[in-house]
């Protein structure tokens, strides 16, 4: 028995550790695809009921959620072309955040502070504020940030982490969309110091926001250079006067390289900025119809990772693996994990993504939306386990055949959500 018990300890411990993380996903459009009655399915091909409640169940074991909000959604991506999934207003927003933080759930709240997608190459101004001074900008950043959050916090849907800005590589709030070839206030390593300062300045009144209305709240500061460990540690160390928490990152192989340089990345934030966590507020990977090289992505990684269902969980195995040898990650969301191409045409999406974790074709849970919570309990080597369909069974043997109860002097495995997190002898 004595083998038993230190199985227990060591589960129990970590138990303990995966407390301190953050598993979930961006599931901003999931009201959207409910308004239009979409139905989800989970891997047994049953209807699932509530999609937040389930994300949150031992099946699936999330414990976050992030949503994006928009300052007057223009229903338009960033090219100008209509775009459905555009439509998160506060009002949206708020009534979204009230069931997430109703389940529990911690809360992440994205600010784009922009009318449409704000990313590296889209960080339009609101066309409400096109005509502001920069003074009077960094005004307006303020006081809208604060009537959001007091809007949310009079709701019950108070923010556990607040992003100023989304994906802000290189700044945010440029000039007015339709002139897209000024590239005044983009801040590049070469830019001038007076660019990195209006957009330190706005930052600062951000973050003044939400340290006024969510004293509790981390704030985050996102960009997307994982791929490039040095021009991401540049960034960061240009906005050190920057009140703020925690250093989130978009991470897509497609995009931003390979999971090593990834590593180096990391080491190299844990570094220099040994101080603050670090999140990995986006990612994904397809499960099907990769685009190829120049037409949508910048690296094929599909020899290591098959565009399938089983590639893709095998990345997110590989990611969780890698994210725990990092003490300083302490977050992992997929990016619109709630992809589903059911329901009615041109409501919801206009085209598939397909890098989601519901199937577009037969609308039933992928693998990888099991695997996620691998980032904080590590999946089981007994791989029966895992691979067993029975979704309601509880406990297993050691050959991973499930079990109805534990017996006397037997030593048993407890599954939530397909991961073993408990193993000991009864």
């Amino acid at each position: 028995m004595k083998r038993g018990i230190v199985v227990l300890m060591i589960a129990w411990a970590a138990m303990s550790w995966a407390q301190e993380k953050y598993v979930g996903g961006d599931m901003s459009a999931l009201q959207l695809y409910e308004d239009n009655n979409v139905a989800y399915y989970d891997r047994s091909n049953r209807v699932i009921p509530d999609v937040l409640q389930y994300v949150k169940s031992e099946k699936v074991g999330w414990n976050s959620v992030r949503v994006r909000l928009f300052v007057n959604p223009s229903h338009l991506n960033g090219d100008g072309d209509p775009d459905p999934q555009v439509c998160q207003d506060l009002a949206y927003v708020t009534r979204f955040c009230q069931r997430v933080k109703a389940e529990g759930m911690t809360l992440m709240l994205d600010f784009h502070y922009s009318d449409t997608w704000a990313d590296p190459a889209n960080q339009w101004i609101p066309a409400g504020w096109a005509t502001l001074t920069d003074e009077e900008l960094k005004d307006t950043v303020y006081h809208y940030t604060k009537q959001s959050l007091e809007a949310l916090v009079a709701a019950n849907a108070t923010p556990d982490f607040i992003q100023i800005g989304n994906e802000i590589s290189y700044g945010m709030l440029w000039s007015a969309e339709v002139n897209r070839s000024d590239r005044t206030n983009r801040c590049f390593s070469n830019s001038p110091e007076e660019y990195w300062d209006r957009f330190r300045a706005l930052l600062t009144e951000a973050s003044a926001a939400c340290r006024e209305v969510c004293p509790d709240a981390q704030i985050i500061i996102h960009t997307e250079r994982a791929g490039k460990p040095n021009a991401l540690a540049d960034i960061y160390a240009r906005l050190a006067s920057v009140d703020y928490d925690v250093i989130g990152l978009s991470y897509y192989p497609f995009w931003h390289n390979s999971i090593e340089v990834l590593a180096q990345s990391l080491n190299k934030l844990a570094t220099d900025f040994p101080d603050k966590p670090v999140q990995i507020v986006e990612t994904a990977y397809y499960y099907q119809w990769q685009p190829a090289i120049g037409e949508g992505i910048d690296y094929d990684f599909s020899s290591r990772w098959p565009i399938t269902p089983a590639g893709q969980k095998a990345y997110i195995q590989d990611l969780n693996a890698e994210l725990r040898l990092h003490d300083n990650v302490n977050g992992l969301y997929w990016w619109f994990p709630e992809e589903n191409g059911n329901g009615p045409d041109n409501a919801v999406l206009m085209g598939w993504i397909n890098r989601g974790l519901w199937n577009d074709n037969d609308h039933k849970a992928l693998p990888g939306l099991y695997a996620l919570q691998g980032f904080i309990n590590e999946e089981t080597a007994i791989e029966g386990v895992y691979q067993s369909s029975d979704e309601e069974a509880r406990y297993y043997d050691l050959l991973g055949q499930p079990i109805s109860q534990p017996t006397k002097g037997s030593i048993v495995i407890e599954k939530r959500g397909g991961t073993a997190v408990k193993v000991y002898a009864k």
